[in-house]
């Protein structure tokens, strides 16, 4: 069985003066997520390069409902709202551990492209793997 989360620990240059998670944190936060969640599964980004497939982000957003605090630690759950031949959107939830309070929810759609920068359909094999 695979984990659909990850945790992370909040430093203090996550922070702004405030000792409050810098709002743009969350989009790396949800990257390292994607990352996980994808090699969990068998789909190595380092592959996919090598045969010429990259991912792209066409759409981002996200929700704050509470802020992140030095020290903290994240909970971030990820899981796949939509997948077509050549894109994938995740939905990510940020929580405190120590709370299970919701923090940040957001959403990033994928789309994989050539070198070329053009959209290529994702290899049948992944495609399998991500349901």
């Amino acid at each position: 069985m695979t984990e659909d989360r990850i945790e992370v620990k909040v430093y203090y240059e996550d922070t702004d003066c405030g000792g409050v998670v810098y709002y743009a944190n969350y989009l790396r936060y949800f990257e390292r997520a994607r990352t996980e969640y994808l090699e969990q599964r068998g789909v190595s980004l380092k592959g996919l390069m090598e045969l010429g497939v990259c991912f792209v982000v066409v759409d981002a957003s996200a929700h704050y409902c509470q802020s992140g605090r030095y020290g903290d630690i994240l909970m971030i759950e990820t899981d796949i709202t939509d997948r077509s031949g050549a894109s994938i959107t995740f939905s990510h939830q940020v929580m405190r551990k120590q709370t299970g309070e919701l923090l940040v929810s957001g959403l990033v759609k994928l789309v994989s492209v050539s070198r070329q920068m053009k959209p290529v359909k994702l290899p049948e094999s992944i495609l399998q793997v991500l349901g």
